[in-house]
């Protein structure tokens, strides 16, 4: 797991690869404009594959602002398909509300 330093702020990201070859990426701590250029160099090498889809495990999320969702949104125009597994009642109302639940397919 990819940690961050303290002084990026508070956030981790795990990649694996399923037996096809799709990319999971855990995200794990906050998500936001003190990290999210960080954030996006690690999965940076993940999207260049331009996989036919990504998967974020947001299980372990515990806050992410519009940053991250701008990052998904990213990682989404440069994919097939971006979905995102366990996501909290806060970014499941930010995705609501904007109206991105239709282009973030959301797993429960």
């Amino acid at each position: 797991m990819e940690e961050l330093d303290a002084s990026e702020g508070a956030g981790s990201v795990d990649i694996t690869f399923d037996e096809a070859g799709v990319p999971t990426i855990k995200l794990s701590g906050e998500v936001d404009m003190s990290n999210v250029d960080a954030l996006r160099r690690l999965i940076e090498p993940v999207v260049a594959r331009a996989p036919e889809r990504v998967i974020f495990d947001l299980a372990s999320l515990t806050f992410m602002d519009s940053s991250g969702i701008a990052l998904l949104l990213q990682v989404s125009a440069k994919t097939g398909t971006v979905r995102l597994r366990d996501p909290s009642a806060l970014v499941r109302r930010m995705l609501d509300a904007t109206g991105l639940s239709d282009v973030l397919v959301v797993d429960s």
